[in-house]
């Protein structure tokens, strides 16, 4: 079994990491953010409280999003392990993401940290043309990243497992499988 969460500053490549990985170990990326997606464009009780954060710029609560991470985490495909992309982005659901999957009697096997220089973060960010990557906004983004996750990455550190996210997808991804191999 895998269980995995992804952790890495915007622009570190996570989301193409995360579907990489997911189909080279088997496994499914669930990201908050398809969460979110699927709960406001289904409907659902939970999507429509979250939409009505999202249409205001606000961060969906925790509360909500925990919410629908154990519901995600409960269907069959996320049994034979999951990788999580976005989840948790701070201690609090951290905790609580432990409380659910000592529910079901499990732990995670391990957090990957793609560690990308700030200054390839910013380049990369820069090169993606949208309207809201300016440079003092990309910069602005990798601090509070380093503030809210600094604690994450010191709850996870006997499950951490650095990697360089610098190269080519395919290059990082196989980083990525070799260091799991390795740690067991």
């Amino acid at each position: 079994m895998t269980r995995l969460v992804l952790v890495g500053p915007p622009g570190a490549g996570k989301g193409t990491q995360a579907v990489a990985l997911s189909e080279r170990l088997g496994v499914p990326h669930i990201s908050t953010g398809d969460l979110f997606r699927a709960h406001v464009g289904e409907q659902t009780p939970l999507g429509k409280e979250a939409k009505r954060y999202l249409d205001s710029g606000e961060l969906v609560p925790d509360s909500v999003t925990n919410e629908m991470v154990r519901e995600r985490l409960a269907e069959p495909d996320a049994k034979v392990g999951f990788l999580l992309d976005g989840f948790p982005r701070n201690t609090k659901q951290a905790e609580v993401l432990g409380q659910m999957l000592s529910e079901v009697d499990t732990t995670l096997d391990a957090v990957i940290q793609l560690e990308v220089p700030e200054e390839a973060l910013v380049q990369r960010l820069l090169g993606r043309g949208r309207s809201d990557d300016t440079e003092d906004v990309i910069r602005r983004r990798q601090q509070v990243y380093q503030s809210e996750t600094a604690p994450l990455l010191e709850y996870y550190a006997d499950i951490l497992i650095k990697v360089d996210g610098v190269g080519e997808v395919g290059e990082v991804s196989t980083r990525v499988v070799e260091a799991l191999r390795d740690r067991r």
